[in-house]
C-alpha cells in the first residue's frame, strides 16, 4: 500500500494529536493538517475536572505539548474553525469559515458534546464541563457562599463534586443511581465511593432523576427532581453524559450510530478513519461494535489508526481501561464491569482503603478494579478471560 501524500485530522484533541505523533514516529513524511474547533492548541481533558477546576494548575499546564514540540511535528494547525460538512467520497472537509480541505486520508477525532437539560441554554449559573473554556467559566462562578448542585452521578459528575467540595464550596450530587457509578461499579465499590463523598462533605441526593431547572430572573435557582423536590442551587453543573460530535457528518457518506461506525481497522469509509471518543469500531475479539470514552483509548486508538493509514492492516483490539481520582481514592479499571457481576476482593481490604476486586460473569473474569492499588490492578489485568484478550500479545 502506498502511503497517502497528505493526511487531514479533524479534531485538535488528544486523539488527533496522538495520530499526528504516531504518523511521524512511524516515518511518515507527507503533509499533515490538524483542524480544530477550539482556538486552543491540543490540551488534556482529565485535568479539567480536577487540577484546573480546583485551581492547582494554571490553564497552560493542561496543554499536551509545548509550541516548540508541536512545531517539530511539521504540521499545520488550523484552530478556531469548526468542521461543518464532510464529503467522504471526495475526502473533503468544509469549515465554518469557508475553508475547503481535501486529503488522501481523513481522520475524524471530534470527540463528544455534552448533553444538556431542557431550559438550560441562556440561563446564568448553569455550566457543562467539556472544554478548557467551560472549566474556567465554572471556576469563576464558584464564588464564596454559592451552593452548587452537580447533575450526574457518573465519573465526570463525581469528579466535579469531589473537586468543588475539596475547594470548600457547598455541593450536592444529584442523579438516579443509588450511589455514584453504581450501574457500572456495582454495590461494593459504588457504596464505598458514596461513603467517601459523604464523609468529605458532599451532599448526596441520589436515587431520583433530574427533570429540569428552576430559575429566578434569568439565573438558575434550583434543580427539579422526579420526586417533585427542588434542590436550591446558585450554580448547577450538568454532567450526565455526552454524545459523539457527529451532527456535522449528516449526509457525508459515513455511517453514524452512537459514533462514527468503523471496521476493525477503525476505517469508516475508503480513506476515512476515526479515533477517540467519537469512534465506534468493530472489536474482533469481542465481535461487537465498541466505543470507549477515556483518555487511554484516545491515544492507543490513534496509534492504531496511524498504522493502518500507513498500511499495517491490523485490527484494533484493546482491553478497555480507565481511571478516576476522587478525593484520596485512585480507582483504576481494566476490562468491563457491570453492576450484576459477581464481585470478589482478591487483594487488600476495602476497610483499609486499598483493594483489588475481580468482576466475573458466567465464571469468567471480565474486569478488575483497583482502589489505591494501581500496580496490583494492572498485574491482575492478565486474569481477564476470554475474547477481550484475543489476538493480543
Amino acid at each position: 500500500m502506498t502511503a497517502p501524500s497528505d493526511v487531514l485530522v479533524v479534531g485538535a484533541s488528544a486523539a488527533g494529536l496522538a495520530t499526528v505523533e504516531a504518523l511521524r514516529r512511524k516515518g511518515y513524511a507527507g503533509r499533515v493538517t490538524v483542524l480544530g474547533a477550539e482556538a486552543h492548541l491540543p490540551y488534556d481533558r482529565p485535568p479539567l475536572s480536577k487540577q484546573v477546576l480546583g485551581g492547582s494548575w494554571l490553564p497552560g499546564q493542561a496543554q499536551l505539548r509545548t509550541p516548540a514540540t508541536l512545531s517539530a511535528l511539521d504540521t499545520e494547525f488550523i484552530l478556531g474553525d469548526p468542521a461543518v460538512r464532510l464529503d467522504a467520497g471526495a475526502r473533503t472537509v468544509h469549515t465554518a469559515a469557508g475553508r475547503t480541505l481535501t486529503a488522501d486520508a481523513v481522520v475524524l477525532a471530534t470527540g463528544l458534546r455534552p448533553r444538556t437539560l431542557p431550559g438550560q441554554d441562556g440561563l446564568a449559573g448553569v455550566h457543562v464541563l467539556r472544554t478548557l473554556d467551560d472549566t474556567l467559566a465554572l471556576r469563576t462562578d464558584l464564588a464564596p457562599g454559592r451552593r452548587v448542585v452537580v447533575v450526574g452521578d457518573g465519573v465526570l459528575g463525581a469528579e466535579i463534586a469531589a473537586t468543588v467540595c475539596a475547594a470548600g464550596v457547598p455541593v450536592a450530587l444529584a442523579g438516579p443511581q443509588p450511589a455514584p457509578l453504581a450501574y457500572q461499579f456495582g454495590p461494593l465499590a459504588a457504596g464505598l465511593l458514596a461513603e467517601l463523598h459523604a464523609a468529605r462533605g458532599v451532599e448526596l441526593r441520589l436515587g431520583s432523576a433530574v427533570t429540569g431547572l428552576a430559575a429566578d430572573h434569568g439565573r438558575v435557582a434550583g434543580v427539579r427532581l422526579a420526586s417533585g423536590e427542588v434542590l436550591a442551587a446558585d450554580v448547577v453543573v450538568v454532567a450526565f453524559g455526552a454524545a459523539p460530535a457527529t451532527e456535522w457528518l449528516a449526509g457525508s457518506g459515513v455511517v453514524c450510530d452512537n459514533g462514527v461506525v468503523c471496521d476493525s481497522r477503525c476505517r469508516a469509509a475508503d480513506g476515512i478513519y476515526a479515533a477517540g471518543d467519537v469512534a465506534r469500531w468493530h472489536h474482533e475479539g469481542l465481535d461487537a461494535l465498541l466505543r470507549l470514552e477515556n483518555r487511554t483509548n484516545a491515544t492507543e486508538q490513534a496509534v492504531a489508526v496511524a498504522g493502518n493509514i500507513l498500511g499495517e492492516d491490523r485490527p484494533y483490539m484493546p482491553v478497555p481501561y480507565f481511571w478516576t481520582h476522587q478525593f484520596d481514592a485512585r480507582i483504576h479499571v481494566h476490562g468491563t464491569l457491570s453492576a450484576d457481576a459477581e464481585v470478589s476482593v482478591v487483594e487488600g481490604d476495602p476497610g483499609e482503603g486499598r483493594f483489588v476486586a475481580q468482576y466475573r460473569r458466567d465464571g469468567k473474569v471480565t474486569g478488575v478494579l483497583g482502589w489505591n492499588m494501581p500496580k496490583q490492578a494492572r498485574l491482575r489485568r492478565q486474569d481477564i478471560a476470554g475474547a477481550v484478550l484475543a489476538g493480543r500479545t
